[in-house]
This record gives structure tokens, sequence and C-alpha cells, in this order.
């Protein structure tokens, strides 16, 4: 594996600062009838994360010694897992919420 150059890396960045942008610009510009279904979409980005975590922990790093990077996907592996957990428990709040206020009416 070459080492990344600087014109690699910049790039890199250049793509990750447009990312941060268009991401804020796209979700702030969603109406508010429209954030359940965007909630769910981005749980199931994490979801994706989460098969991502557990293929790359499965790997054999360092001979089948544990490294950092195993520890990492590990890691990955728990934030993902409780970011999951709870979107799911804040779209089910929200759509208790739009349920509640349609059976008032």
């Amino acid at each position: 594996m070459e080492p990344m150059t600087l014109s690699g890396l910049i790039v890199l960045i250049t793509v990750f600062a447009l990312a941060i942008f268009l991401g804020f610009e796209l979700i702030t510009k969603v109406p508010p009838t429209l954030h359940t279904p965007l909630m769910s979409g981005a749980n199931a980005i994490s979801g994706i994360t989460i098969v991502g975590a557990l293929i790359f922990s499965n790997t054999d790093f360092n001979d089948g010694n544990p490294g950092f990077a195993a520890w990492l996907a590990f890691f990955a592996l728990i934030l993902a897992t409780i970011n999951v957990v709870g979107g799911f428990a804040v779209t089910n709040r929200m759509l208790n919420m739009i349920a509640g206020k349609r059976g008032r009416k």
C-alpha cells in the first residue's frame, strides 16, 4: 500500500468538507412533516454501519491477535447499535405523537 500524498489528502479533505456543507443544507431544508421518514433513513444507514463493523471485526488482524483496528471496529459496532436503538425509539415516539394528535380530532 502506497503512502498518501499531499494532493490525495487535500482531495479527501475537500470531499469531506463538501459533504458536511451539502448535508447541512439538505437537512435544514426538510419540512417538519418529513422528519420522521428522514430519521428512518438515518437509522437504515446506521444499520449498514453495523453490518460493516461486524464484517470488519471478524477479520484476522496481526496473525489472529486483535489489534487497534479490531478494537476500533468493536467500538464502531457499539456506537452504531446505540444510534440505531435510540433512533428507532425517537422515531416511535414521534409517530405516537402524530397518531395521538389525529386520534383527538
